[in-house]
Formats: C-alpha cells, sequence, structure tokens
C-alpha cells in the first residue's frame, strides 16, 4: 500500500521536501497524520528552542526569534492579500 505522501498526485518539490530526514518527517506527519501531532510539533519546537537558550544563553533566545521575522513578515502579507 503507497502511503499519500508518496502518491505521484503530489507535486515533485514536496515529494522532495518529504524526504529531508528530520524536518520532512514532522512535516509528513503534521500533513497525513493524527491532527494532535501539531501540539507535539509545537512542544518539541518550543522545547528546542529553549534547550538553545538554556545551551547558549541570550543569542540561543533571540537568534531564532530574529530568524522567524520574515516568516511573520510573509504570514502578514499573506492575510492581507487573502
Amino acid at each position: 500500500m503507497t502511503h499519500a505522501a508518496n502518491s505521484p498526485s503530489i507535486p515533485l518539490w514536496q515529494r522532495l521536501f518529504f524526504k529531508v530526514p528530520v524536518v520532512g518527517w514532522v512535516a509528513k506527519d503534521l500533513l497525513f497524520g493524527d491532527k494532535n501531532n501539531v501540539w507535539f510539533a509545537l512542544i518539541a519546537f518550543f522545547s528546542l528552542w529553549m534547550s538553545a537558550a538554556l545551551t547558549f544563553g541570550l543569542p540561543g533566545l533571540y537568534l531564532p526569534a530574529v530568524a522567524l521575522v520574515p516568516v511573520v513578515f510573509l504570514v502578514l502579507l499573506l492575510i492581507t492579500k487573502g
């Protein structure tokens, strides 16, 4: 039986993204898995962020937030466009 993520109806870029070891596995599980996986992914992201803050100090806390600024701008543009 083929998995929905391996279906030829999914675009090639998405199938390639799903093959990336950690990020692709999480993305595939979020799209095709249980609905509660969103909460597990958010908890994992927050735990990783706080682990970086404990390991590297303030740069570990601030740099991921600075890196997410373009993502927030993109989301704001998508919200205002639609």
